[in-house]
């Protein structure tokens, strides 16, 4: 660098600091990190995440000085940590309940409703579903039209999701047409690839959902054999044949007791 362009060098470094100072820049910077979900404390107890170690680096160099810089960087791991920690998909290795769902009728009175309808039933029963699938520590792998795929590393929490879910479509309101959902359920090791499940076990699962009438949870011996026998009432559902499955699969109609007292 020559003597001749090094004030140069040295007036924009300094204007870039001033800028990055800037009180309206840093408060803009600290409310936007404000909206972004996650851990907004970066100096809180360290977990051994490097991603934890990079935020408390970020949040102690300069410290006692503003930096918008500073604070969009946190922002930015603040984001980062929160999808990874919001994650709560078991692996396959823990044996995982695959849920599916699926309203009955849905596409026969979907050809006359019209895409306004259709949408608003749709996103009723999608928000219904999400909600009460993540209030029982599952999560909604993929939305499926009429209906969702989820997992739950816990069976009997799949089990009172899917019958609550059932439950609460039912009650939606639709010109026209009276919305009730099925829902199948398989335990087994389906293979993650991604954010998405495949194999036998999933195929399973969405066999035992074709099978289900409307307002019927069905699950699979897999997924009975781990529940409380006390906790709900299980009917086995005979004469169940479904391409793509085993021929010894079991199938039963589960209904928690507590919606039957």
């Amino acid at each position: 660098m020559t003597e001749r362009s090094d004030p140069w060098h040295l007036r924009t470094r300094r204007f870039l600091r001033a800028t990055d100072q800037r009180g309206e820049l840093v408060r803009g910077a600290r409310f936007l990190r404000k909206l972004v979900p996650g851990e907004a404390d970066p100096l809180a107890p360290p977990t051994g995440r490097s991603s934890d170690r990079l935020a408390r680096l970020l949040a102690e160099a300069g410290a006692d000085r503003p930096s918008a810089t500073r604070e969009l960087g946190l922002a930015a791991v603040q984001a980062w940590q929160a999808v990874r920690r919001t994650d709560a998909r078991p692996r396959a290795t823990d044996g995982i309940t695959v849920l599916f769902t699926d309203l009955v009728g849905f596409s026969t009175w979907a050809l006359e409703a019209g895409d306004e309808r259709v949408l608003a039933l749709l996103r009723e029963v999608s928000d219904v579903t999400e909600s009460i699938i993540k209030g029982h520590r599952g999560s909604v792998v993929k939305g499926l039209g009429d209906g969702v795929m989820a997992v739950f590393a816990d069976p009997a929490e799949a089990v009172n999701a899917a019958y609550e879910t059932c439950s609460a479509v039912s009650v939606i309101k639709a010109e026209g047409y009276l919305p009730h959902l099925r829902a199948g359920l398989h335990r087994g090791n389906p293979q993650r690839v991604g954010d998405d499940y495949f194999g036998v076990d999933v195929n399973i699962a969405a066999r035992v959902m074709a099978a289900a009438d409307g307002d019927e949870v069905l699950a699979s011996g897999s997924v009975v054999e781990e529940l409380d026998a006390d906790a709900v009432i299980v009917r086995p559902r005979r004469n169940f044949r479904a391409k793509g499955t085993p021929k010894d699969l079991r199938v039963y109609r589960v209904v928690p007791r507590y919606s039957a007292t």
